[in-house]
């Protein structure tokens, strides 16, 4: 699906407002993952969770991983019904507290991260390691001149 592009001069490019171009860029790669997912019946928010806890069974509570993905998070979301809904699914258990995926849960997780995998593949097309690198540091860079948090999460 890729698109030929005109090309342009420096100048020409360095003129543009990166607010627009970030925005469209975010608002496309965004609303594509939230596409994909939503086959799943997953939000952002939902599959934030499967990763988080996938990467690190039997570690997270509820209040620890609501606040570490709250920073993520652009739609106001309660985080106790994302895990509410990932338990009674039958994807996620709490042990003491502690979340666990289940196999059913991982199975879903692989799902959508396949299904993720596809947008980014279509996303990266046409762009090479370096440029995305470099892209990846100038926003960071940006992030980070107006008072963000520039450093890759963790």
């Amino acid at each position: 699906m890729s698109t030929t592009l005109r090309e342009y001069s420096q100048k020409e490019l360095a003129a543009q407002p990166i607010g627009a171009w970030v925005g469209m860029a975010s608002r496309l790669v965004v609303g594509a993952l939230r596409e994909q997912l939503a086959v799943e019946d997953l939000t952002q928010p939902h599959w934030w969770t499967l990763n988080h806890v996938a990467g690190e069974p039997g570690t997270w509570t509820r209040a620890a991983l609501a606040e570490r993905l709250a920073k993520w998070d652009d739609l106001g979301t309660d985080f106790d019904r994302v895990f509410d809904d990932l338990v009674d699914r039958g994807w996620l258990t709490e042990g003491r507290g502690l979340m666990t995926l289940t196999e059913a849960g991982e199975d879903g997780r692989i799902r959508a991260r396949d299904r993720n995998l596809r947008v980014h593949q279509q996303v990266h097309e046409g762009v090479g390691t370096a440029d995305l690198a470099t892209t990846i540091n100038v926003l960071r860079r940006m992030v980070a001149n107006l008072g963000g948090d520039g450093n890759l999460p963790d």
